[in-house]
């Protein structure tokens, strides 16, 4: 038996898949730059850079606070992979997070740091989890070999449906928009 034979047939591919449908149904990118953006700040305060036979000690009076604000990002970041449907507040966190470390964990660990948390904050912000309806739709429109996007969405997504209209605007509710308030 050799060591290339240890896996079933198939099954690197079925984990990969499982790995790709996990991976799809949260902001990861946003967590792994938030992650990414939180070592060098923890990191940097506390190095020591061996340059030949000198040694330069990267120590601030403001470790501790690097520190703190580096697990914290990398808190954030795992809490966008586990419990995404609070992926506003830690963007947000992570956002903030970055723009203390510029003063406080030098530059925001020589503005890498920064730049990933940053980054990866704002990509948290913007996510959106899909539809699973549309995402099914389309992907069975696109093996069927017809790719018109709007031949993909189901009829009832694309007209309003009166009784669960709340915007005001349809007659059932009051006369196109106008309320009689008074």
């Amino acid at each position: 038996m050799s060591a290339e034979t240890s896996a079933a047939p198939g099954q690197f591919t079925h984990r990969r898949q499982q790995f790709r449908a996990w991976r799809g149904n949260r902001p990861f990118w946003a967590g792994l730059y938030v992650m990414l953006g939180g070592f060098p700040i923890m990191y940097f305060p506390y190095a020591h850079i061996k340059l030949g036979s000198l040694t330069v000690a990267m120590a601030t009076t403001a470790g501790a606070g690097s520190l703190i604000i580096g697990v914290l990002l990398v808190v954030l970041g795992l809490t966008l992979w586990f419990q995404q449907h609070v992926r506003v507040f830690a963007g947000v966190a992570a956002i903030l997070l970055a723009l203390v470390s510029l003063p406080v964990s030098n530059f925001g660990g020589f503005i890498i740091g920064f730049l990933f948390a940053l980054f990866g904050g704002a990509m948290a912000v913007a996510w959106a989890p899909s539809k699973p309806g549309r995402r099914k739709a389309a992907e069975t429109a696109t093996e069927d070999g017809d790719d018109a996007p709007g031949d993909a969405l189901p009829e009832t997504d694309q007209q309003v449906d009166e009784a669960t209209d709340l915007s005001g605007t349809s007659p059932a509710y009051g006369a196109n928009g106008r309320h009689s308030a008074g």
